[in-house]
């Protein structure tokens, strides 16, 4: 069998991304979607994306970490989005619905505008902070992101009896001024750290500026910068959660399986 695909990355996240509106993958199959996503004998992506038709919105993204595992990815949203524009589904606006439920965006100056699902208070435990913005973060601000050992201290929190048995994702933020932050993620799925993670900035501007109304925050990833703006409400919630930025096409191909 021929699959046509492409491959989308957003601030160096990457993802094979599916125009399945016929329903030909079997969304069973995680042995496909593992292969799909391996970077030696497949494509190679940090997850899998396929855009269907959706009788109440525009489409529906069905999302799939590159270990077949599924939950909500703010970078592969905002590719889905770009894809969705690509395949003429959408023009500059749009409504669609993810794991998490309905999301709105838009195409702004070649930013893709992705409306979060509003997130409940940050919870603190000790110095570490935890928050689920579609998918679980854990978030630890430290000195000098850049040297942290990510990956053996993001593997072990991601897999401590605290968070047993799904896991979490991890996030380590570190201030550059009071309006941007530095952070790294070691992402559940993935099992590795990713150049970028979109519910993990997300996750990790709520923690970082959480008192501030009406906020915006710029974030530096290995992958390039991203940006958040949110409000926050009275009772520690947090409301318009916004993650912009960039979402582009590098390739299309085929592959025969």
């Amino acid at each position: 069998m021929e699959l046509i695909f492409y491959k989308y990355q957003g601030t160096g996240n990457d993802f094979v991304m599916i125009d399945d509106r016929q329903k030909l993958i079997d969304t069973t199959d995680l042995a496909l979607i593992s292969r799909l996503c391996d970077r030696r004998f497949g494509v190679g992506a940090d997850g899998l994306i396929l855009i269907r038709n959706h009788p109440d919105y525009d489409f529906e993204m069905i999302y799939f970490n590159a270990d077949g595992s599924q939950s909500m990815c703010g970078n592969g949203a905002r590719c889905a989005v770009a894809f969705a524009e690509f395949l003429r589904i959408i023009k500059v606006k749009t409504r669609f619905l993810a794991i998490d439920g309905p999301h709105e965006a838009a195409i702004k100056s070649g930013q893709i505008h992705l409306k979060m699902a509003d997130a409940s208070r940050v919870q603190n435990s000790g110095a570490d902070h935890f928050l689920n913005t579609g998918s679980p973060h854990h978030i630890r601000f430290v000195e000098n992101a850049s040297t942290y050992p990510v990956f053996e201290e993001g593997k072990r929190i991601r897999y401590a009896e605290a968070y047993s048995p799904a896991g979490t994702n991890v996030n380590f933020v570190e201030k550059i001024t009071g309006d941007q932050i530095f952070v790294r993620t070691y992402e559940r799925g993935v099992e590795d750290e990713t150049l970028s993670c979109g519910t993990g900035v997300t996750a990790a501007a709520l923690a970082f500026a959480g008192d501030q109304p009406n906020a915006y925050i710029k974030i530096n990833t290995l992958g390039g910068q991203l940006s958040v703006k949110f409000d926050s409400n009275p009772d520690g919630s947090f409301s318009e959660i916004w993650l912009i930025g960039p979402a582009e096409q590098v390739y299309q191909g085929k592959i025969i399986f």
